[in-house]
């Protein structure tokens, strides 16, 4: 069977060989395949390169290098500021010997402490001196958002976003069919044991979340509270697909604090690409947090992992399974949207709308049916009330197939009626 590449694979090749502007820094929740694409592009790139796993004891991985690899500088340890100077001023000699320049991947670079202020000194001193050194650096989201990052390497990088797998991808990598995509989600780490629930399970929770919050939240985050931070995410996840209050949510966890500290938990959830909490769609008022946001999972394994049915057992809930069905729209929607399109949810009781997608003054009004939520058409009646120039789309029984709105980006609905 082919290697399968993701389209994102073709961006980052293109930036490769357009020169070493930038800094190009793949961000990513964790096991998104962040690795796995600099490991192909390296390996199809018309340039040398050399991988470096930072984190790790493993040899580099070479292309094309007439240099000797067994140097002393690669297997130095600690791994550290003075280990990270050695290879940068290898891999400039080495660069020169080549007509176009070498390719330098550092991964896990995150483990190298104050690392970004290091390679600001690297970067700006091989844009003075012409070095044809190109620098790609995958990186989990949360380091986007750290202060030191964005405040050293301003104008130094470009970033280009790798996002959970979607349906199509999962389907053509892994011959999902719809119903697994809605349950077992967008991680193709532990695609390849959907049989074994159990097993499937354990992989979710030990090599995906508990990770993501040790080493993406926790290490990076003052918390004073993690276990009410896990406990916030399990509440979450049941509740994904659902409006539901700070006030509530502090009714159901011990020792909660208050809101803000559960805003504050979700947005940094959000950071990570585990769960997010919709604003409501309030147009013409000024732009606020909503004391009551709309729960979603980033990723349907997140809601499955943690909601206590098998495959067949969720799949036999037919309200269960719309909460899912929901969720897994909702999920698609945020992770394909782009930086000028918003995603909120829309509810004046009774009426209700499971999304609206906002770009400029452009709406869509998306209300996903399922087999227990097909009275639900009247609240996206009531919005085109509202808003006459809305466009409104209806996903599921009587509207557009569920696999088909997961197979476009949310932008491609601002062009389609």
């Amino acid at each position: 069977m082919s290697e399968f590449c993701r389209d994102t694979l073709e961006v980052l090749l293109s930036r490769i060989h357009e020169g070493p502007r930038w800094l190009i820094i793949l961000s990513g929740p964790r096991q998104s395949g962040k690795t796995t694409l600099v490991r192909q592009a390296l390996r199809r790139s018309q340039l040398p390169s050399i991988y470096f796993e930072v984190d790790s004891l493993k040899e580099p991985e070479f292309t094309d290098l007439s240099a000797n690899p067994q140097e002393t500088c690669f297997s130095a340890q600690p791994r550290d500021r003075t280990w990270l100077l050695r290879i940068w001023d290898w891999a400039r000699r080495v660069a020169h010997r080549y007509p176009n320049g070498l390719v330098l991947a550092l991964d896990e670079i995150q483990e190298i402490p104050n690392w970004s202020a290091t390679v600001k000194g690297l970067w700006d001193a091989d844009r003075h001196a012409g070095c044809p050194l190109h620098v790609v650096i995958p990186v989990s989201s949360p380091l986007l958002g750290q202060g030191s990052l964005t405040e050293s390497l301003t104008g130094r990088f470009e970033t280009i976003p790798v996002t959970h797998w979607s349906f199509g991808e999962m389907s053509k990598a892994f011959e999902f069919s719809l119903e697994k995509y809605i349950y077992f989600g967008g991680y193709p780490g532990p695609a390849h044991v959907v049989a074994d629930h159990s097993r499937w399970r354990s992989y979710v929770e030990r090599s995906i979340l508990q990770p993501t919050i040790d080493r993406d939240v926790l290490a990076m985050q003052r918390i004073h509270k993690p276990a009410l931070l896990r406990r916030f995410l399990r509440l979450g996840a049941g509740f994904s697909g659902q409006v539901f209050s700070y006030n509530k949510m502090l009714g159901l966890l011990h020792d909660a604090g208050n809101a803000t500290t559960l805003a504050r938990y979700l947005e940094l959830l959000a950071g990570v690409g585990l769960l997010c909490g919709l604003d409501k769609f309030e147009e013409n008022r000024p732009r606020r947090k909503a004391p009551s946001p709309k729960l979603n999972v980033l990723n349907t394994a997140l809601l499955a992992a943690k909601c206590g049915y098998d495959f067949h057992a969720a799949r036999a809930d037919r309200s269960h399974w719309s909460r899912l069905t929901v969720s897994a729209a909702g999920a698609h929607l945020v992770n394909s949207t782009t930086r000028d399109i918003g995603v909120y949810y829309w509810r004046d009781t009774p009426h209700e709308v499971d999304f609206v997608l906002k770009r400029g003054t452009e709406l869509v009004a998306i209300d996903v049916t399922g087999e227990s939520r097909l009275d639900r058409v009247g609240g996206l009646k009531e919005f085109e009330r509202r808003h006459p120039k809305a466009r409104s789309l209806i996903v599921g029984k009587g509207g557009v197939p569920v696999s088909e709105m997961l197979s476009v980006p949310a932008g491609y609905w601002f062009g389609h009626r």
